[in-house]
């Protein structure tokens, strides 16, 4: 074996051994957190936001390393926005910090307790799911979310941002264990790794004897890598192609300032309108004015050739534009013949994440929510509402469009299982 080949097997076993090193450890803080106060957790939290408070002046300056950085490296605008943190970014990780720890402590809840005809007494208490790796990329703020949803709910974690954020992110990483360790908590419940190898992924992957399960957050590409690979289960979604469908019996004037915040509030984000449907009936009243409001807002509007008659200046949409996640300033526009056409479309082109109805019908809006097939279904209202803060959730460590376990935001009770407990008065069973 040359030295060049040697090197490299040396290395692999040395992240190899890290890796499982930072699972070993995990599963051990684990075991603590999980029998940890709701007083202990939430001393944690306010000391995070505290030494994090304090640290601003060293944030600050790590993140600008990786502004630098990425400047240098060429990244795209957008991703270089969502790198940033100012004061007021800052403000916004402590913020979140507190939001969560003001949530109601999940762990430990019993419910359904009931009497069985035997004299025993059943029910379910909610449990952590044990340690959590979260592989996320460019906002560094995600680190200080994941760690206070994962301390809150009674689990480790092991987080593993995007190489753009290394040094935002191992700055942030000091004050959560600053915390940790001022609330007599171990360290390791939260471990960042020290690595930008992307060989660590990988291995991370493997690791299903210490990790529980695996949150992916960010692009579709990194998503499905994780789904290729992963031996733990995962909690994602791939897609955000999210619909509002315009009804006959919409107000108008509410119909087009809801499709319009759906699109326009912000475009790059998972729960952003992509296909607006509308009703035959509707079309002509309210199509022709928003079309305006999007086109000056700077949309591309592409729509099928019912669109296309009634407005002038629309794109012609194509097949793949139904299911197109533009994550921009691109909106597909399709005219339906009424709610069967519309929930059709929805449940054949869309990705099962938002879905929106503007109606003041309330059986098409009962209709709607029942056979419409996402993780999200809503009525009268913005898709952009879709996300833990609004749901009242606190910060979210993703959004899934999974069935099982977690559906929709997950917040402190998507990080959480369930476990039977059983009360008895010394009855035995007789068969």
């Amino acid at each position: 074996m040359n030295s060049l080949a040697a090197y490299t097997v040396a290395m692999s076993e040395s992240l190899k051994q890290y890796m499982k090193e930072l699972g070993v450890a995990a599963r051990a803080a684990s075991r603590v957190l999980a029998a940890a106060s709701t007083q202990t957790k939430s001393a944690a939290l306010l000391a995070i936001a505290e030494a994090t408070d304090k640290a601003r002046a060293e944030i600050k300056q790590a993140n600008a390393l990786d502004m630098a950085a990425a400047q240098e490296n060429g990244i795209d605008q957008p991703l270089i926005d969502r790198l940033l943190l100012d004061d007021a970014g800052i403000d916004h990780m402590i913020e979140g910090i507190v939001q969560v720890d003001a949530l109601a402590d999940p762990v430990g809840e019993i419910s359904g307790l009931r009497y069985q005809p035997s004299g025993i007494q059943v029910g379910k208490m909610r449990v952590p799911l044990g340690v959590i790796a979260m592989i996320y990329e460019s906002r560094p703020n995600v680190t200080v979310d994941a760690a206070s949803l994962s301390i809150k709910s009674g689990n480790a974690c092991i987080l593993r941002g995007g190489s753009e954020a290394f040094e935002s992110n191992q700055a942030i990483g000091k004050c959560v264990a600053e915390g940790l360790a001022k609330a007599g908590l171990p360290m390791t419940a939260v471990q960042l790794l020290n690595t930008t190898d992307r060989d660590a992924v990988g291995e991370l992957l493997t690791l299903d004897e210490y990790v529980d399960v695996i949150v992916p957050r960010g692009g579709k590409g990194l998503i499905e890598r994780i789904m290729r690979n992963s031996s733990i289960p995962i909690i994602k979604h791939l897609d955000g192609v999210c619909h509002v469908y315009i009804d006959a019996q919409a107000d108008v004037s509410m119909a087009a300032d809801i499709a319009f915040n759906s699109k326009v509030e912000k475009f790059a984000v998972c729960n952003a309108l992509e296909t607006l449907l509308v009703h035959t009936q509707a079309a002509p009243l309210v199509l022709p004015e928003l079309c305006r409001r999007f086109q000056a807002a700077g949309v591309e509007v592409r729509g099928c050739e019912l669109t296309q008659q009634i407005v002038t200046q629309v794109t012609p949409a194509v097949e793949n534009d139904w299911y197109e996640e533009y994550l921009g300033p691109v909106l597909a526009v399709r005219v339906v013949d009424g709610l069967d056409q519309a929930i059709a479309h929805i449940n054949q082109y869309g990705s099962q994440h938002t879905d929106a109805i503007v109606t003041t019908d309330y059986a098409q809006a009962r209709r709607f929510i029942t056979e419409v097939d996402s993780a999200s279904v809503m009525v009268n209202t913005s898709t952009q509402f879709a996300d833990g803060f609004e749901y009242g959730l606190g910060a979210e460590v993703g959004i899934s469009t999974d069935k099982i376990h977690a559906r929709g935001p997950v917040g402190l009770e998507g990080l959480t299982s369930q476990k039977y407990v059983v009360y008895g008065n010394g009855e035995i069973r007789h068969r």
